[in-house]
């Protein structure tokens, strides 16, 4: 067993500045468990076209309020207490609320390893 808090994760590897908000690799492929957790933070205004091919992602939100908009134009509004799930590598647009950031705790399977970076000027989308 082991007790890992975001406040140890602050200041390392494990901090990553995405381009639109932070993600604090809480859980990796290092550690052996079988699937990653982060604690994902999307700055408010912002938006990025995602996918991940090598990962199947579900999200939680714990705090604020953001949307997803799948390829078909479908905008899900997401407030503290949705989750939504990427099952299918499904590309999106991730948007942080308007006036607030949104906080995901973010699960991966595979895990990560903990080097991935989006690359938000790509105009496919970032993918990893």
């Amino acid at each position: 067993m082991f007790v890992r808090s975001i406040n140890e994760i602050q200041g390392t590897t494990r901090e990553v500045d995405w381009g639109n908000g932070k993600s604090y690799r809480l859980l990796i492929e290092s550690d052996g468990m079988g699937f990653g957790v982060c604690h994902t933070v999307v700055k408010a205004g912002t938006e990025a076209l995602l996918q991940y091919k090598n990962h199947l992602e579900a999200c939680y939100c714990i705090a604020g309020e953001g949307e997803v908009e799948d390829m078909s134009g479908t905008i899900h509004p997401i407030k503290a207490g949705d989750m939504y799930v990427l099952d299918q590598h499904d590309k999106h647009y991730l948007r942080g609320g308007k006036d607030a950031d949104l906080i995901l705790v973010s699960v991966f399977n595979p895990p990560l390893k903990g080097t991935e970076r989006h690359d938000l000027k790509n105009g496919q989308g970032s993918s990893y």
